[in-house]
């Protein structure tokens, strides 16, 4: 949820990396993720995901032949999060899981993608770590903190830094790229951090006394995780796209049951090579949305309660932020019909 410099080019930013959910900036891997022979279309729909646990949890669903038994021919291709993005920019996938936030980042860009869902929103996982002696946002007040420019935690901590009642001209910001920031946070002169999990526990335990003073779990709704869809593809393709919507639905149960909890986090932390125990924190991190909760996320308001107000607000930062320079049409963006069509 990740920019080196806030007045990057849109292209630029995408090469380098975009959100909470990229841990590393590597050249694309994708691969084959689900079995689909026997399936329906000889043409598979082709979807870039990444490592965030809102999308790894597809990975239950690949694994179940769920997707399979709906009629679907999907094709899952797993990529660094910002290789995704700029593959779907690039018209080599049908739709790619991505922030609200990094959404409008690509259609400012001319590549527009159409919010048909909402995965999740972040619940903790992304965090303000402080060294010891700091111990609330309004201690922050003339240090140093450093955080990777114009990306998900540069908006985390404008967020808590406005609620605070502290104008951004009060602390000096120290741009870093993100997978940098547990060695930048070890330096004498940076006092905190903003960053996402994994790369906040490496943190955690690489300055001694450091602790978590604020996390997206205090403003619910300010990350949310999603599923955009090239619009020709989802006006060609729309009753493909509703199944997937109540495949994820199935999914999501299937974690949230304790009877098939431990299953689903095996799968998931397998697929990422992590430890199931170490993995289901980053499980209770992330606010996972059912069908019912998606419903809810799609009315239209200003508040974060909101995919709508979620993303005006994202949308006012990239602008103030120089990220780009006018706003994006955000209700062009968002299309709730499929998730309002579902029981």
């Amino acid at each position: 949820m990740k920019q080196t410099i806030v007045t990057l080019s849109v292209s630029v930013l995408l090469g380098l990396g975009l959100t909470a959910c990229d841990n590393s900036a590597k050249v694309p891997t994708a691969e084959k993720a689900t079995d689909t022979k026997d399936a329906t279309s000889t043409t598979p729909m082709t979807i870039g995901y990444s490592d965030w646990p809102g999308w790894v949890t597809w990975q239950v669903a690949i694994e179940k032949g769920w997707l399979k038994d709906a009629g679907l021919n999907v094709e899952f291709k797993w990529f660094d999060y910002s290789a995704s993005i700029s593959a779907f920019a690039a018209n080599q996938l049908d739709a790619v899981f991505i922030t609200n936030g990094d959404n409008l980042v690509n259609a400012s860009g001319g590549s527009k993608g159409m919010i048909i869902m909402v995965t999740d929103y972040s619940a903790g996982n992304d965090v303000i770590i402080a060294k010891n002696g700091i111990n609330s946002i309004q201690d922050l007040k003339g240090k140093s903190i450093a955080t990777e420019k114009g990306l998900v935690d540069h908006l985390l901590l404008s967020t808590a830094l406005t609620d605070a009642k502290i104008p951004f001209s009060d602390i000096k910001l120290v741009n870093s790229v993100t997978n940098e920031l547990p060695q930048v946070f070890g330096s004498q002169d940076v006092a905190a951090i903003a960053v996402w999990q994994p790369v906040a526990n490496q943190a955690l335990k690489a300055v001694a006394g450091s602790k978590i003073i604020y996390s997206s779990k205090d403003k619910p709704g300010l990350i949310y995780d999603t599923l955009a869809v090239n619009p020709s593809h989802l006006s060609a393709h729309k009753e493909d796209w509703k199944k997937l919507i109540q495949v994820w639905d199935k999914t999501v149960k299937y974690i949230q049951d304790p009877a098939t909890h431990a299953d689903a986090v095996k799968i998931m932390a397998n697929r990422v090579g992590v430890d199931p125990q170490q993995y289901e924190q980053f499980i209770e991190g992330t606010h996972l949305l059912d069908i019912a909760a998606n419903k809810k996320v799609f009315q239209k308001g200003t508040g974060f309660d909101s995919i709508y107000g979620s993303t005006y607000h994202v949308n006012q930062f990239n602008v103030s932020n120089g990220i780009y320079k006018t706003e994006v049409d955000v209700d062009g963006l968002i299309y709730p019909a499929l998730v309002d069509e579902l029981k």
